[in-house]
Order: structure tokens, then sequence, then C-alpha cells
């Protein structure tokens, strides 16, 4: 995922997508501001592996940035940065070793061991992970280390402004903490020269002409005094935030909701020691399946190693697109349709004219460059209704339908399909096999079931998905009252298939073929107890 820096066009202004909204908003500003090169970053926090809320706030930023370089002449970089100097809090649940981490509490995670035993530290280890997982999707960024940033000296300027503005920057955060939190905040934290660990305690003297700060060590009652710079002192989370947009100089960020107040406390920060904040944007939180906020610790909704397993990452990365501001549940239910979603989007841009494009999301997912060879000419619920029908164990179960039904089907024309085939029949095996629940048809569907048989019987060899889909129709008008004609579409699933709803059933029918489908009636009526249901 590379963008691009074609000539600015001011039509694109106009583009309704927001990637181009957000883009529009990092032009004016480096219009504003005079500046040559814009800036975006992310960031990471390495006390715990990359998750699928990390790959939402990367893939979204690289949609901007793409429409950034389509909008405007300049060029652009992408930051990933990981806040490694963070103290380690508390030791996580699913890593090895966790009595030999638990000695290193309070330790930057650059400075606490990798339990793993495979890195120069435990923060090493999980920026390793975080650049892996980065890598995998082709992701284009710059990998940047608080720990490498804070010991370089990259920062010493920032910080020592921030101890210049130090009345300033706490009048804007003790508002905001309880009385006990009040009397020893400290937007420096120095790092202690004796235990390497990360302190929390109230400074007694500033000395900005030197670049200190002075702070008694509890266990020892010695008065310490450590410069704020080359990583002798890391800062609090809020003036941290905004110590770096200020020192590199920061364009864009978007953030989650639960940021809302941290954006805002940073950004005053951030006037304070002398820039403008950078354009943000807020996205909202994904939701598990019982509509709670997904969280790390708690393990709940999906990961991206689970969404991979049942479908491709272009089907993510639509899901990402779909109205960010938006809350979404982030369960398993919700794959077929992104892919689906991805799908028709992919379809659609065949035809649309150049000037439609960059309102595809499809556009935007492959930023600029849809390849050939992207799409399928069988949907994904199709696929998963065809696995359900033939209770498909193995990909090749498959195969020979699809091959009668596109003949120019094949891995090799179309290698999106392929995958989709594969993931087709892991997502039916443990998600719709567990769940099939068939219910017998009343009188009114068992005789038009048996009618639709006869109908489709009698049909055209040659008959396509859309004129199947018209017997379909006709069939349960013949049946059913007009007002409840979706009722006869949702019979089909529900007592052909023990699904709750699927896709038009006349392509489902082109798919599995006539014959096949009149037999799946007839049989399934042979076995009924109409009206039991």
């Amino acid at each position: 995922m590379t963008p691009t820096h074609p000539s600015p066009s001011a039509e694109l202004r106009h583009v309704r997508a927001w990637p181009f909204q957000e883009a529009a908003r990092v032009a004016d500003r480096l219009a504003a501001t005079g500046k040559a090169e814009a800036l975006f970053e992310t960031g990471y926090g390495p006390s715990g592996l990359p998750h699928i809320g990390t790959f939402g706030e990367v893939v979204r930023t690289t949609m901007v940035r793409h429409a950034f370089g389509r909008l405007s002449p300049l060029p652009s970089r992408l930051i990933a940065f990981s806040d490694d100097m963070d103290g380690l809090r508390k030791v996580p649940e699913n890593v090895p070793n966790r009595e030999m981490l638990a000695q290193h509490l309070g330790k930057p995670l650059t400075a606490v061991p990798d339990p793993f035993g495979t890195h120069e530290s435990f923060g090493h280890h999980n920026n390793a992970r975080l650049r892996a997982f980065l890598d995998q999707f082709g992701f284009d960024y710059e990998f940047a280390s608080s720990t490498e940033y804070y010991r370089s000296g990259r920062f010493d300027a920032a910080l020592r402004r921030v101890l210049e503005a130090y009345d300033e920057v706490i009048a804007v955060i003790l508002p905001t903490l309880g009385p006990e939190r009040r009397a020893t905040y400290s937007p420096f934290l120095p790092i202690c020269p004796r235990t390497g660990r990360v302190m929390q305690v109230p400074i007694l003297e500033r000395k900005p002409d030197a670049g200190s700060v002075v702070w008694r060590d509890e266990e020892t009652g010695r008065l310490v005094e450590t410069p704020v710079t080359r990583g002798h002192c890391k800062l609090q989370w809020k003036a941290d935030w905004a110590m770096r947009w200020f020192a590199l100089g920061v364009d864009y960020e978007m953030s989650g909701k639960d940021l809302i107040d941290s954006v805002r406390l940073s950004s005053r920060i951030c006037r304070i020691l002398g820039s403008e904040p950078p354009e943000s944007f807020t996205y909202e939180l994904f939701l598990d399946e019982n509509g709670e906020k997904i969280s790390k610790s708690k393990g709940n909704g999906l990961s991206v190693e689970e969404w991979l397993e049942y479908a491709p990452p272009e089907s993510l990365a639509q899901f990402m697109f779909n109205k960010p501001q938006t809350a979404k549940r982030l369960y398993f239910d919700v794959i077929p349709r992104a892919v689906d979603e991805y799908l028709a989007n992919v379809e659609r841009a065949r035809s649309e004219p150049p000037e439609a494009l960059p309102n595809n999301p499809a556009w935007h997912i492959h930023l600029g460059r849809i390849p050939d060879d992207a799409g399928s000419p069988v949907s994904y619920t199709m696929l998963l209704n065809l696995a359900s029908v033939v209770n498909a164990e193995r990909p090749e179960m498959l195969w020979g339908f699809i091959r009668r039904y596109a003949p120019d089907a094949t891995p090799e024309r179309w290698p999106l399909l392929a995958v989709l085939v594969d993931r087709a029949v892991a997502y039916y095996r443990n998600f719709v096999r567990p769940s099939k629940r068939f219910r017998d048809p009343t009188p009114e569907e068992a005789a038009a079931l048996a009618d639709l048989a006869d109908a489709l019987e009698a049909a055209p060899a040659d008959a396509d998905a859309a004129a199947l889909q018209d017997i379909v129709f006709e069939a349960g008008k013949r049946h059913v009252p007009k007002e409840r004609l979706r009722d006869w579409f949702g019979c089909l699933y529900q007592v052909l298939l023990g699904q709750q709803e699927g896709p038009r059933f006349g392509g489902f029918v082109a798919l599995y073929g006539v014959a096949e489908t009149v037999a799946l009636i007839r049989g399934t009526l042979a076995r009924a107890r109409p009206g039991a249901a």
C-alpha cells in the first residue's frame, strides 16, 4: 500500500468519500503553514500484540494519506510510533515467564527482558511483531521508537520547552485530576538511576537553565537531580503526545472516541509549546456481539488473525472504510457482508468512469489501482450457501459447481475466488453448520415449493440467474399474498438450507444447478410434515 503523488486535481476536492474530506484539511493546513511535506502519524502501545484496532488506524490513515497525494503535489510520510518507553504496568496473561516479568514492573518496556527470549527486550519483541504485522499488509510507513527518540536527543529541545512551560502545562492537566493525584502530578517521569523504573513522584524543584528536575527517592530518602533530556525522563501520556506533535511537526493523527478528552488536552498543551496540533479525526469504537466495547484485556470481539482465517484482507479494509465515525459490531457474522460489499464495489468500479472512482471504496482499498484480477464471479454468501447445501468439508466439493456455473472460473483466472472458496469452507464448518436450523413448511409454503420445483424443471436449459429468479418470484406470487412475498423468500432458506437468510435464490439455483435444486426441494418436501412449523 504505497501512496503516489500525481498532480493535484481541483475536482477531487469535491469527492464525497471521507478520506478525501480528511485529506483536504491536511492540504489546506500545509497551504497555510507553507510546509513542504505532510507528516501522518499512528500510535501503538507495545505492552501487547498488534490487534484489529491497530490495523484499522493504519489502513484508514493510509487511505487519507493516499487521498492527500491525489490532492497535493507535496510528498508525505507516515510514522508508526511505538510508545515503548512506557513503564510495564502489569504482566500480560498471554506470555511465558510471567514470574520473571513481574520482577521488572515499572521499567520501560525496552528495559524489560523479553519473556520469549528472542529479542533484546519485551518492547523490542512487540515492536518486531508490530512491524511484521504492518509489513504483511504492505503498508508504507516509517517505524519510530519512543525509547530511541528520547535517548538519541531527538526530543531534547521539545523536552526543555515543556520544562520552561511547566506551570502552563500542569494548569491544563490538574483540573482533570482528583485531589490525591493533583497533589503529586508532574508531566515529567524521571527514570530512577538506582532501579531503572519510571517514577511517578512529585517534582520538588525545576531547573530550566540546567534542564533538570529534582525529586526524592522514596526508598532511600535522598534527593535526586535528573536531566529531562537524553532519555533520563519521559513525559506523562497527554504531555508526551503533545510534545511529540510539537517536536515532529505532525500534521494528521486519528484516534478513537475514548481519547476525545486526551486529544483536547494534548492540543492545548501543543499550542502552549508553540505549534498548532495536528488535524484530528475521531473514529468510533468497535463493539462485540453483545454490543459491548471491544477490549484487549477482555479479549472479546474479533482478531485480525481470526478475520483472515475466514476472509481476505481486502474485506477487512472494506469494513474499516465503512462509516468510521459510526459504532459497528465487530464479530464473525459481519464478515460475509464485508466480503460481498468489497466484491460489489470492485464489480461496480469496472464500469464506472474515472471521475467516479474516488467515491468507490475499492479504489481507496487498492490506493487507486484496482488489480485486473480483483473480484470474483461468485459472491461469498453464495459460496456459503453452496457449502451449506452440499455439506462441504473440502474446497474441491465446491469447484465442480463453480466451473459449471462459470467455465472460466479457475483459480488462475480468479485468484481471489480461490481464496474465497477456501475461506467459505472454513466459515461454513465453524459457523454455518453448527447454527443450521431447518423448519417444516406450512401447507401454503409446501404447495408453493412443489410448484417451484415443477416450474424449474420446465425452465429452458439456458435459463440464467435472472430468469431463474423470475421463476422463483412467480411461484411465490401464485401462492403467497403480495404483502407476504418477503416471507416466501425467507421460507426458501429456512426450509431448504436451515438458514435465516441468503442471496437471491435464482443465483443460487444457477450455481447449484436446476436439477439439483429440484431434487433438493422434492427431497425436503418428502421428509417434511407440512403445517408442523
